[in-house]
C-alpha cells in the first residue's frame, strides 16, 4: 500500500490551523498518488489538551471539523485523530479515536485501548478506554488502526509491562495485514532509540508492516520530535521522517529498499530539541522576541545560542547587569558574545538601587551581618530590571537556571528565576557543558572562558558554585540517580558516591521543592522532569533515611 505520512506540527485548540495544516497533506498525497494519508493523535486538537477537554465547546468544534475533513475526502484515504464521543455509560464522555476518512464519509473510527498515566501523562482522567478494536477493511486489504500507546505493550520488548493487552498483536491475530500508527510521542534523551527497536521487533514478530506517523512540535513543556517511520514485514526500516521538523514521507509498504535511522549526535538533538520547543512557545503563546540576562556565564551563553536559532538575531535583546561583584572577565565574555551572535546588547548596572535598597534596608538590619539576604536582593534587582524590559518591549523573559542548580535550590525566586520559559531547566550543567563545546565545534561562538572558568553567581567576592555545591559531576550523577532513576540515597552510596554528600544533595533537593513549583515551565529534555510529570508534595515530611 503507498502511504503518506504527513508529519505535522499542531496547536493545541487551534481548529483553523491544525484544519489547514490536516488538508494540505491531503492535497499533497492525492498529488502523490498515494492510497491513505495519515496524521498524528489527536490532530485536529493538538495533543496534549488537557483539561480544554472538559469544555463541551471545544469537543464540539473538533468533531466539526472532523465532519468538514469527511467531506473533503476523496478516493484517498485519511487517517486523522480526533476526540470522540462516548455513547456508552457509565463512563468517560470522551475518547481519544482516529477516523479513517473516505468518500465523503467516516468509513471506520477506533478508540485508543491503552491509555497513558504516568510521567507527563494523564490520558486516564479524560478518555474511556476502548474494549476491543477490530480491523478495518479499505481498498480490499485489513488494516489495524491503533494509536501511540497502543504498540508500547508488547511482552517481547518490555519486562515490566503497565498493561495485560497488546492491541497490535491482537489486530494481525484478526487478520491485519498493515498496522498503521497515530501517535503524539513526546521525546527525550534515548527515546530515538527505544522507539525505533520497539517498532521494529513488532514489526518482525508479527511479520506485518508497521507505518507509525508521529506528532512534531513544542506544546508547553512537552516536545515531539516526529521522526515517524515505517517498518516492512521483515523489519526493515522503509521510511523515515525529520528530526525535530515537519516532513511529508511518502511509503509504500511493499518496498524493501531500506533507508538509515537517525544517526545524529546526542548534543545536536538535545539542541535541536530546545530550539523546537522554544520557538514554538513564543510563537504559539503569540510573542515575537525574547530578553535574557547575560552574566558572561556558560547558561546564559547557551540560552543566548537557543535563542538566536530558534528566533533569529533580531528578536533576542541580550543585557548585562553588573553590580560591584562583576568581574569584568564576565562583561568582556558577556559582550563579545552578543557581538558574534549579532543581538542587541545593553548594559544596566544594579549597583545603583542595591546601594538604595541597602540604605533603605540599613535600620532594620542594623547589627546583623551580610549574608545570602544580599546576595538575592541583587538577583532580585536584575529580575525586576528584566521584567521591566519584558513589559515595556513585550518580549518574553527567558530564564537561564539548569538543571543541576534548580534541583538543589541554587537559584533565588523572584530573582534569576524570573520569566515565562525556563529554557535549560531540564538540561543539567555537564550536559550545558556538552551543548556548549557542541555549538564550538566548527567555530568559537561561546566565549572559551565562559565553559573554562569556575561557574559563579558573582554575588559576593571570590564566589564560585563550589563553595556551595559538589562538583557538577558529582552532583549530576546524584541527581540523574534520585530523581530520574528514582534510586534511593542507600542505593546512590552504594553505587560509589560519597555518603556525606548523597545525603546532603538528597536533602536539598527534597527541600526546595516550593522553589521549583514556582518556576517557569521548562522544555522537557530528560526522562524525568521537573513539572507536570513530577508531582511532590511541598508540605510533606517523608525524608530519605
Amino acid at each position: 500500500m503507498k502511504i503518506a505520512l504527513a508529519q505535522i506540527n499542531t496547536t493545541v485548540g487551534d481548529f483553523a490551523g491544525n484544519e489547514a495544516k490536516i488538508l494540505d497533506a491531503y492535497r499533497r498525497g492525492g498529488a502523490a498518488g498515494v492510497e491513505v494519508v495519515v496524521c498524528p493523535e489527536l490532530a485536529t486538537t493538538g495533543y496534549p489538551p488537557r483539561d480544554l477537554l472538559l469544555k463541551t465547546g471545544f469537543i464540539k468544534n473538533n468533531l466539526a471539523l472532523l465532519d468538514r475533513l469527511a467531506a473533503a475526502t476523496g478516493k484517498v484515504g485519511l487517517l486523522v485523530g480526533y476526540v470522540g464521543e462516548n455513547a456508552k455509560r457509565p463512563g468517560r464522555e470522551s475518547t481519544n479515536s482516529v477516523a479513517l476518512l473516505h468518500g465523503g464519509k467516516r468509513l471506520a473510527t477506533r478508540a485508543k485501548t491503552l491509555l497513558p498515566t504516568y510521567d507527563v501523562f494523564d490520558e486516564d482522567r479524560y478518555f474511556e478506554p476502548a474494549t476491543e478494536n477490530a480491523p478495518v477493511e479499505f481498498n480490499g486489504q485489513k488494516i489495524g488502526l491503533t494509536i501511540c500507546e497502543d504498540v508500547w505493550n508488547d511482552e517481547d520488548f518490555w519486562h515490566d509491562r503497565r498493561y495485560r493487552r497488546n492491541p497490535a498483536v491482537e489486530l494481525v491475530e484478526a487478520g491485519a495485514k498493515i498496522i498503521f500508527n497515530a501517535s503524539a510521542s513526546p521525546w527525550h534523551l534515548g527515546k530515538n532509540q527505544t522507539r525505533f527497536e520497539m517498532l521494529q521487533r513488532l514489526a518482525l514478530k508479527t511479520r506485518t508492516p508497521l507505518v507509525y506517523c508521529n506528532l512534531v512540535g513544542g506544546n508547553d513543556e512537552l516536545v515531539f520530535d516526529g521522526c515517524s517511520l515505517a517498518f516492512n514485514g521483515s523489519g526493515g526500516l522503509i521510511a523515515r521522517g525529520e528530526l525535530f521538523a515537519e516532513d511529508f514521507v511518502v511509503v509504500d509498504t511493499g518496498n524493501n529498499g531500506l533507508v538509515p535511522p537517525d544517526s545524529s549526535v546526542d548534543e545536536e538533538k538535545v539542541f535541536k530539541a530546545l530550539v523546537l520547543g522554544l520557538r514554538d512557545y513564543i510563537h504559539k503563546c503569540g510573542f515575537k522576541s525574547v530578553v535574557l540576562g547575560l552574566s558572561g556565564g556558560i547558561d546564559s551563553a547557551l540560552t543566548a545560542c537557543l535563542a538566536v536559532a530558534a528566533l533569529g538575531a533580531e528578536n533576542v535583546r541580550g543585557v548585562s547587569l553588573p553590580s560591584q561583584f562583576s568581574s569584568q572577565g564576565s562583561l568582556d565574555e558577556a559582550s563579545a558574545l552578543a557581538e558574534r551572535l549579532g543581538i542587541q546588547y545593553d548594559i544596566i548596572s544594579i549597583q545603583p538601587p542595591f546601594e538604595a535598597t541597602r540604605a533603605q534596608l540599613k535600620a532594620v538590619f542594623e547589627g546583623r551581618p551580610e549574608d545570602t539576604t544580599e546576595e538575592n536582593i541583587q538577583a532580585r534587582l536584575r529580575g525586576v530590571t528584566l521584567m521591566a524590559l519584558s513589559n515595556k518591549f513585550v518580549s518574553l523573559l527567558l530564564t537561564t537556571g539548569n538543571k543541576s542548580e534548580l534541583a538543589v535550590g541554587y537559584c533565588t525566586l523572584y530573582g534569576d528565576m524570573c520569566g515565562g520559559l525556563a529554557v535549560i531547566s531540564d538540561v543539567p550543567k555537564t550536559i550545558v557543558y556538552r551543548l556548549a563545546r557542541w555549538i564550538n565545534r566548527d567555530k568559537e561562538t561561546i566565549p572559551a572562558a565562559s565553559i573554562t572558568k569556575a561557574p559563579s553567581a558573582e554575588l559576593r567576592p571570590n564566589q564560585t558554585d563550589q563553595d556551595s555545591l559538589p562538583p557538577y559531576d558529582v552532583l549530576d550523577g546524584i541527581l540523574d540517580a534520585y530523581v530520574v532513576q528514582g534510586r534511593s540515597a542507600a542505593e546512590i552510596v552504594s553505587a560509589g558516591f560519597d555518603e556525606a554528600t548523597v545525603k546532603r544533595v538528597v536533602r536539598l533537593i527534597d527541600l526546595n521543592e516550593y522553589k521549583r513549583r514556582q518556576a517557569a515551565p521548562g522544555l522537557k529534555v530528560t526522562s524525568k522532569a521537573f513539572g507536570v510529570g513530577r508531582r511532590i508534595p511541598i508540605a510533606q515530611k517523608y525524608r530519605e533515611a
